[in-house]
């Protein structure tokens, strides 16, 4: 089975290292000190297993887990015991609360060992995971995309509107758009109500972006932003929009 220990902090990985010896079958194959290198070794050693800290610089562990296309197993080891609620609720394997002693890392093992054999590691956990999280009430001033090879913070100011896409959606900025594999729903429930509005199944804009409203045809609305671009309106979304607008 193939690991990857993701913690910006030294000794945390050598804990986890040292404590790995023990296990027959288990191969570290990388070691990242943060998320940008947590996102290429997955991508590149597919791993079975991930430790993940959760306070990393540059981007956190829920961020990096966003940016992976084919997820791994995941036991978090963290000192920021408020993160807990998150990992459990939405079926992570474990989570290892610093500092941690071998006794309790061997029942992390355990766990997942289960778990694999009776074949509950599926992808939707961790992404019910992540839904968990953004729904959890931190800050959530960025959006953390990954292009091509890159991967880029997007403040939420910068979105000018966002579209749906198969089982994508597009996030737009003046410059650019990034693709997300994320719902419509997703982002109607994570960004603030006050600035974001979803005007239709298809589309939620930025408020500050919004500079009128136009009739289409009968009885249908359709939204002008700043940059020219026309956005549809559902007869739903116009009466509410109005009714945010206060007009």
């Amino acid at each position: 089975m193939k690991i990857i220990v993701i913690d910006d902090e030294p000794l945390a990985r050598l804990v986890v290292l040292e404590y790995i010896q023990s296990h027959q079958g288990l191969e570290v194959v990388a070691e990242c000190n943060d998320g940008f290198q947590g996102v290429k070794a997955i991508i590149q050693h597919k791993p079975d297993l991930i430790f993940l800290d959760i306070q990393m610089p540059k981007i956190n562990g829920f961020e990096m887990l966003e940016l992976v296309d084919i997820m791994p197993a995941v036991i978090f080891t963290t000192a920021f015991d408020e993160y807990a609620i998150k990992a459990f609720e939405s079926n992570a394997i474990d989570y290892l609360l610093k500092p941690f002693s071998k006794e309790r890392f061997d029942l992390a093992i355990e766990k997942y060992k289960t778990k694999s054999v009776n074949g509950s590691l599926a992808e939707k956990n961790v992404q019910s995971l992540l839904e968990t999280a953004a729904k959890q009430p931190d800050d959530k001033n960025r959006i953390v995309v990954k292009n091509g090879s890159d991967i880029r913070i997007v403040p939420v100011q910068d979105v000018m509107y966002i579209e749906a896409y198969d089982d994508y959606v597009k996030l737009f900025t003046k410059d650019a758009y990034y693709l997300k594999k994320k719902t419509m729903s997703y982002y109607e429930q994570v960004l603030d109500s006050s600035k974001f509005f979803r005007t239709h199944r298809s589309y939620i804009i930025n408020l500050q972006e919004l500079t009128k409203i136009e009739p289409l045809e009968k009885n249908t609305y359709i939204a002008i932003l700043k940059n020219g671009k026309k956005i549809p309106l559902s007869r739903t979304g116009y009466t509410k929009l109005k009714e945010t607008l206060g007009v």
